[in-house]
């Protein structure tokens, strides 16, 4: 069964422009905080990956702005693993303002698996546990 984590935050004034919108840029934030979140649950927060070594740099980023997020907004994102491969994942993710269940931005990210010079790896050799764990939790079992 895919896994959804859901992660809460409140838009700050440091993260508004003049108009007390959210900079477009802040959602970018909010999808690492989410992936962050979605990893430690799982129980492989990067500070474990690491010491296999697994990194899993960004290589692509979408976000599609539907409605702008407010100052003191409390935000609700959902991340799930939307691609699973042997040697790149994508996380998708869901930003909804928490009082309306108002989808205000959706996108996502794709991520190498590599090891720490940046060489791509493939997941299920150098960490069969951690690949299992992510293909049950994006629903691939």
């Amino acid at each position: 069964m895919k896994k959804v984590s859901y992660t809460t935050v409140r838009v700050t004034y440091r993260d508004t422009d003049a108009m007390g919108v959210a900079y477009h840029t802040n959602y970018i934030h909010w999808f690492e905080i989410g992936r962050t979140e979605f990893l430690r649950e799982t129980g492989y927060p990067y500070s474990e990956l690491e010491k296999i070594p697994i990194w899993m740099p960004v290589a692509q980023v979408y976000c599609d702005y539907k409605s702008p997020a407010r100052y003191d907004d409390v935000l609700e994102i959902a991340t799930y693993i939307s691609k699973l491969g042997y040697v790149s994942l994508t996380m998708s993710y869901e930003i909804m303002r928490k009082s309306t269940g108002e989808l205000l931005v959706a996108g996502y990210t794709r991520h190498g698996i590599t090891n720490e010079k940046m060489k791509p790896v493939h997941a299920n050799k150098i960490a069969p546990e951690f690949y299992a764990a992510l293909k049950s939790i994006a629903g691939e079992e």
